[in-house]
């Protein structure tokens, strides 16, 4: 029975188990003042396994890391940002950032899997069997899954924030990490999402070197500018310019504007070969 499902049936049933840590988690911070902490994690686990299998099979299919279009863009995303909670979630003992992790994997996930016009077209060897170009495309990706986790984390320092300046540290907000812990770790995640987004484009660089008219210029500026304005606050906050809510703003804002750049990135795509291309049915 498992044999007949397809990857996308595997990345639905995914989606599912993340809306239902959600849900779940929903629930439960009303009635109770915070999520379920162990059962939300198992929930995001097993539908983790599940998406690495769909993606899996997919990758598989396309003989290939699965980046080829907008719907696999938004699921490897999802995929990296829940690979990154499960490293790191113990570090933050708190249930909340599992809770908050779930529903951004659900939001991503099931988005993607409601727009088939995104998965319409499922391109084969996009990297011409290069694996320097798929290395490239994969750290990149990766890299927005880092800045996912930080819009979290950035998420939760503003409600930790916002209980004690209302002077009500008590109740939901006395299951969130400090504000010191919250920008340490945030910190931590632009460094590391920066990184990771320049050793990217160090990757790539070394095969567009070899062949200039192989650079996809528009995908090339979109990516840039979205290194730049993440180097650019990492920067202002080394110099102690960008602090406390401006930093955390200042991160949702551009997590907002990166997912913004997949769309124009993706189309920006040259057309390849009709042998290399797959209509969905």
């Amino acid at each position: 029975m498992l044999a007949e499902f397809t990857d996308r049936s595997w990345l639905w049933a995914a989606a599912g188990l993340y809306f239902a840590g959600f849900a779940l988690g929903t629930i439960t911070l009303l009635r109770h003042g915070r999520p379920a902490g162990v059962v939300t994690y198992a929930i995001i686990v097993i539908g983790y396994v599940l998406q690495l299998i769909g993606l899996g099979l997919r990758g598989r299919a396309v003989a290939g890391c699965p980046l080829g279009n907008q719907f696999e863009i938004f699921q490897f995303t999802a995929w990296s940002a829940i690979t990154l909670y499960l490293v790191v979630g113990v570090t933050f003992r708190n249930s909340l950032l599992g809770y908050l992790t779930s529903s951004l994997a659900a939001a991503l996930t099931l988005v993607s899997l409601a727009i088939p016009s995104w998965d319409a077209l499922q391109r084969v060897h996009i990297f011409g069997n290069n694996p320097w170009i798929e290395l490239h495309a994969a750290l990149a990706v990766f890299s927005y899954g880092v800045f996912a986790l930080l819009s979290l984390t950035s998420l939760l320092f503003l409600l930790r924030n916002h209980a004690l300046k209302t002077k009500n540290p008590g109740g939901r907000s006395m299951f969130l990490p400090s504000l010191l812990d919250l920008d340490h770790i945030g910190v931590r995640l632009l460094r590391a999402g920066v990184a990771i987004l320049a050793f990217s484009l160090g990757v790539g660089s070394v095969y567009w070197l070899r062949d200039l008219s192989s650079v996809d210029v528009a995908k090339l500026i979109i990516t840039l500018a979205v290194w730049f304005a993440y180097a650019a606050a990492l920067l202002q906050r080394l110099r102690g310019r960008l602090l406390a809510n401006r930093f955390a703003w200042a991160c949702l804002a551009l997590f907002a504007a990166a997912l913004l750049s997949l769309g124009p990135v993706n189309r920006s795509r040259r057309p390849v070969a009709a042998t290399t291309e797959v209509r969905r049915k």
